[in-house]
């Protein structure tokens, strides 16, 4: 079935084939569920996250053909929910199946180069950077960015992995030596005020629907909290929706992208990444939307068509990382307000994301930090760490 032609969806039943088995796959399979859709996950191991919750798998590597033909052989469309995987074997399920969103939109945020350049192609304002081929391209990036700044691998990095903070000269040659593969890209740091991240949907027609702005926080290059709506005015959420809209229309996006920006101690907004999947820093829409982002990509995919995503409520997502944070599941099951989603990994590992919580609160009604801090409950004195 083309869902290219005007006005055809998928029909329930119609199964939706999600290559990667993690915590995402998983719920989006759930939304899927939902909707009266079958999924069938393309996993790496028979008991990952997302193979748990499905109607059907295929365990295999991503990069096998013999594996993508028999996935592509047992679903209507495909999907997929971490970027770490072959764009080439989803050009090889494109020719069997629709796949959205496209190889191509992937291709552009699996490299920090090609991204950079696209974004700025299309006159997204993006933190200055530099390519680094070789040892003397670091040297001519220092000059050009100062000190100090963000050496990354350009392919592979997520949750703070591959990257460097170069704080002076004498850590440039440690720095070049430790990221791999080459080549790299230096980026300016950037004085910002906050993170922020806006997820916007585009189905097969066109229609663009962009969630509210979301206020991030990272600890240890891991997401800690997300809060919505971030605390920005009216008129930069309009420019940040702005922002996101050109990005979806530019890639001719098919499903959902997480658009992640920084907001500059002047107000500005500059992108920093892209990702053409559900988010982390989208979890919170699950409680406190009529329509979550999961649901609504799994609409933008199968042709069903986009709500508005009204909120209804004010949200806090707090990520339950490693076994610190496992260590007080006792205490979240049972605390008023703290609405759990566990990933069913059985190994909380450091850094291992194993679940988060959301918390709401009336529309308009976000607490100040003292307020999130006793809405946490038990996690409260870890948001810090």
């Amino acid at each position: 079935m083309n869902l290219k032609s005007k006005g055809v969806a998928l029909p329930p039943n119609a199964v939706i084939g999600i290559v990667g088995g993690g915590q995402l796959g998983r719920m989006s399979a759930m939304a899927a569920a939902s909707l009266g859709f079958r999924t069938h996950i393309l996993a790496g191991k028979p008991d990952d996250p997302g193979v748990q919750v499905v109607n059907s798998a295929t365990i295999g590597r991503f990069d096998d053909p013999e594996v993508l033909k028999r996935f592509a052989t047992a679903v209507d469309v495909v999907t997929f929910e971490f970027e770490n995987i072959s764009a080439a074997g989803l050009d090889l399920l494109s020719e069997l199946k629709p796949v959205h969103p496209s190889g191509s939109i992937l291709r552009i945020s699996q490299d920090r180069e090609q991204e950079k350049t696209f974004l700025g192609s299309i006159g997204v304002p993006v933190a200055p950077w530099q390519i680094v081929r070789e040892r003397s391209d670091l040297d001519l990036a220092a000059e050009t960015l100062g000190y100090p700044f963000i050496l990354k691998t350009t392919r592979l990095g997520y949750d703070g992995k591959g990257q460097f903070r170069v704080r002076d000269a004498s850590q440039l040659d440690e720095a070049f030596e430790k990221l791999s593969p080459k080549p790299l890209v230096a980026e300016g740091m950037v004085d910002f005020a906050m993170e922020v991240s806006v997820m916007v949907a585009r189905g097969v027609e066109g229609t663009v629907r962009c969630f509210d702005v979301t206020e991030n926080r990272h600890v240890s290059g891991i997401l800690d909290l997300s809060l919505a709506p971030a605390r920005i005015s009216t008129e930069l959420m309009a420019e940040a929706h702005k922002l996101a809209r050109r990005i979806a229309e530019g890639v001719d996006l098919v499903g959902l992208l997480g658009v992640e920006m920084f907001v500059g101690s002047k107000g500005e907004l500059l992108v920093n990444e892209i990702a053409p999947r559900p988010h982390n820093s989208g979890h919170w829409t699950m409680d406190a939307c009529a329509c979550g982002q999961f649901e609504m990509h799994i609409r933008a995919v199968t042709g069903l068509p986009l709500p508005e995503p009204v909120r209804h409520s004010d949200a806090v997502m707090k990520n339950l990382v490693g076994p610190n944070d496992m260590a007080l599941w006792p205490e979240i099951v049972v605390a008023d307000g703290l609405i759990p989603h566990l990933y069913g990994k059985r190994e909380a590992r450091v850094g291992r994301k194993m679940g988060h919580v959301n918390v709401l609160f009336p529309k308009g009604g976000l607490p100040g930090e003292f307020g999130v801090q006793a809405a946490l409950g038990p996690l409260a004195a870890r948001t810090e760490d």
